[in-house]
């Protein structure tokens, strides 16, 4: 009980006084090991290497890429286009265009800041110019960019298949019937806040336009085909997706569009080196973190001390979503991840709550965090685009929030919205 008030209270120490989570984890781990164990600190090095060596962490740093090289490419731009062509003649017609533009560049991207940059950066002027709120614009694409992350490929879902060592195309497939769903009921939402409020639409296009428009964004689009595709049909692993992802999203960026310059390519690498090296180093303390918990039996002994007071899965996922929802208003999603999943994983398993559904409702958690206050990523970067405060943002996407709270539930308590894509594909 002292080594775990220890290590925990290293930890929220040194992050409270502002330390960046991957320095933090690493300290925490150095500091406990040469106070409290035997273990020799040469250790430490093999440790965070052979931590990092899975196959599948490869994917992160090539999803990263593909989706720098799509932001900066005008895909964003192609598809925005599309969903305004499709349902801009909708009550809300651009907003109702922002929920699916941000649902398709999500399934291609595979993180959330950067789908709510790439769609937010078009069309939140957009809708300003048009007379809607900025509240409106904001909260809406704040909210539909967390399906960045749970619409497949997605960064988040890698990491915590790395963590648990769960099947990273199972997991994929499972985010794609709860992407739908929640993409619908956000849909849901900026309709009947635009009716309520009267906002305008855009006129009703042809079918002829539609299609002209469905062309112009093809060769971004078919990224979807050729990552779920491929994986589907035994082509090639996720990680290997990944690397296709980049190959093809630099071809079309650069010599399809011809949006992207080969100018331009030295710089779009350097931001995704940059992003990737800070992931991985998250990653590599993390496995420090999770070696030293493992080590000191602390998850052992958590599921044993659950499965033994009687509390049911039921109160398990309550609880689970409680401690998430907290954790997602202080903390970004890969460090909530790489710390929470190796303790309540284990938990998880000894209740016999599926590992693929788990890793999903983990994921709806992540998304919920990201438009939640003191530290919502996508808030921050809406109110980038915007200028308007964070307090502003909180207010703005609160329908869309309320809406997310439900979508959890339904995640939570119904297991086969995520676990029936990939038992039909024979995937667990």
């Amino acid at each position: 009980m002292t080594n775990t008030i220890a290590i925990f209270g290293l930890l929220v120490v040194l992050m409270a006084i502002g330390m960046p989570v991957g320095v933090a984890l690493g300290l925490t781990v150095l500091s406990f090991m040469f106070i409290f164990t035997d273990v020799p600190l040469e250790s430490v090095a093999l440790k965070m290497f052979t931590g990092i060596e899975k196959f599948e962490i490869m994917a992160i740093p090539f999803f990263i890429l593909a989706g720098n090289f799509l932001t900066h490419g005008g895909v964003a731009r192609r598809m925005i286009n599309f969903a305004t062509a499709m349902v801009g003649h909708l009550r809300g017609g651009l907003g109702m265009s922002a929920v699916l533009a941000c649902a398709l560049f999500a399934a291609v991207s595979g993180s959330s800041p950067a789908t709510v940059v790439a769609i937010g950066s078009i069309l939140i002027p957009a809708m300003i110019k048009q007379g809607y709120p900025v509240r409106f614009g904001a909260g809406v694409v704040a909210s539909a960019g967390g399906l960045g992350i749970l619409i497949p490929p997605s960064i988040v879902m890698v990491m915590y298949s790395v963590t648990t060592n769960s099947s990273v195309g199972a997991l994929f497939m499972a985010g794609v019937i709860p992407g739908l769903l929640l993409a619908f009921m956000l849909g849901l939402t900026t309709w009947y806040v635009a009716r309520k409020n009267n906002y305008p639409t855009l006129p009703t296009v042809s079918w002829g336009d539609r299609l002209k428009a469905f062309r112009k964004a093809f060769w971004g689009l078919m990224l979807i085909v050729v990552v779920m595709g491929g994986i589907y049909s035994g082509m090639f692993t996720p990680t290997e997706a990944a690397a296709m992802s980049a190959v093809y999203a630099f071809f079309i960026a650069v010599f399809v569009y011809k949006d992207l310059t080969l100018r331009q390519i030295p710089r779009v690498l350097l931001d995704s080196a940059n992003m990737s090296a800070m992931l991985l180093f998250i990653i590599a303390s993390a496995v420090l973190f999770s070696f030293i918990l493992t080590s000191e039996q602390i998850p052992q002994r958590m599921a044993d001390a659950i499965v033994a007071s009687g509390m049911g899965p039921i109160g398990f996922l309550i609880v689970v979503n409680i401690l998430l929802l907290v954790a997602g208003a202080l903390m970004e999603p890969s460090s909530i991840i790489l710390i929470l999943a190796p303790i309540l994983f284990p938990v998880a398993v000894a209740l016999g709550i599926d590992p693929i559904h788990f890793g999903v409702m983990i994921v709806v958690n992540m998304e919920i965090g990201m438009i939640t206050p003191p530290v919502g990523l996508n808030l921050f970067v809406a109110s980038g685009i915007t200028k308007a405060g964070l307090t502003e943002m909180s207010k703005a996407v609160m329908p869309w929030l309320y809406t997310m709270l439900v979508f959890l539930m339904l995640i939570t308590y119904i297991p086969s919205i995520s676990t029936f894509l990939p038992k039909a594909l024979g995937m667990m």
